[in-house]
């Protein structure tokens, strides 16, 4: 399996764990991770989480009972992971999973801090936006 960056750590071996909620992924260098659902999908490489360029991200919450419905392959280099709230438009190269797996404790820290500026909490129900720019419950 190929990545997007030419000799970079490749997956040997990837398990979906449904009953903990983590994606456990073993690497070609001998890293071995094991990424929560709630992480990935937080954390979406889609355009719906990250927006169009910085600044245009979404905070997402209430997501810590996320499921993984369903791991698709696309090509040699990603797989397409579909979400129980049916998110399902991130694409997740084996790069962007391996910095997913050794940088968790971070991102967990940024997204805590993304919450507390934002007064919201892990567990609120998301908000969401209108084509307008709205916020809606």
């Amino acid at each position: 399996m190929a990545g997007l960056i030419a000799g970079a750590p490749t997956p040997t071996d990837i398990t979906v764990h449904g009953q903990s909620r983590v994606l456990e992924v073993a690497f070609s260098d001998g890293a071995r991770f094991r990424i929560p659902f709630e992480l990935m999908r937080v954390y979406s490489p889609s355009a719906e989480v990250q927006g169009h360029g910085p600044g245009q991200e979404t905070l997402q919450t209430g997501k810590r009972d996320i499921e993984l419905v369903a791991l698709d392959p696309v090509g040699n280099y990603a797989v397409q992971p579909r979400f129980s709230d049916g998110h399902d438009t991130g694409i997740y190269s084996w790069d962007y999973l391996y910095f997913l797996g050794s940088q968790e404790a971070r991102l967990w820290q940024e997204y805590e801090a993304r919450l507390k500026a934002a007064n919201t909490g892990r567990d609120a129900p998301m908000v969401v936006k209108s084509a307008h720019g709205c916020a809606s419950h």
